[in-house]
């Protein structure tokens, strides 16, 4: 399955949270989680400026769901987020049950671009969702989004 228009929607307000994210003093990403109605459950963005750096939104989406979504729901619930999950968000979305993932810009386009950038690599290997968790449904990267998400990037990991 594609990125789709409706998808778009959806990212939109994720790279949204991550712009409020970085305007807050922290890293730029966001994320939201959809039920199958298309209701917006949960939303948020980094918050790994007090030093903890395990605050992902897709993190605390999917414990946000383990406490309060059947597993049902979550299964048919779609988080869509700026970046893709990290190996950590990624293992905490398949061990709670939730379903499809759709992102903006891969991890392999920000280790691209921190490497464009002259950065070193971050502490945890860039992989791909489907290498930490491979049964679940991954949609991205949205192209659309590109441009402006590699600015965002910039201005927070090169300055």
């Amino acid at each position: 399955m594609a990125v789709s228009d409706a998808d778009l929607g959806y990212l939109e307000r994720c790279v949204a949270l991550a712009r409020t994210a970085l305007d807050g003093g922290d890293e730029p990403f966001g994320s939201v989680l959809v039920d199958r109605d298309d209701t917006v459950l949960f939303e948020g963005h980094n918050e790994v400026q007090g030093g903890d750096q395990t605050r992902h939104p897709e993190l605390a989406a999917a414990q946000w769901a383990a406490a309060n979504l059947h597993p049902g729901q979550r299964a048919a619930a779609t988080v869509y987020t700026s970046g893709e999950h990290c190996p950590m968000c990624a293992a905490a979305h398949a061990w709670v049950g939730l379903g499809r993932i759709v992102y903006a810009a891969s991890s392999a386009q920000l280790t691209r671009w921190r490497a464009e950038w002259g950065l070193p690599a971050g502490p945890v290997a860039p992989l791909p969702v489907n290498a930490v968790a491979p049964y679940l449904v991954v949609d991205g990267p949205a192209p659309r989004f590109e441009s402006e998400l590699k600015e965002l990037y910039a201005r927070r990991f090169r300055s």
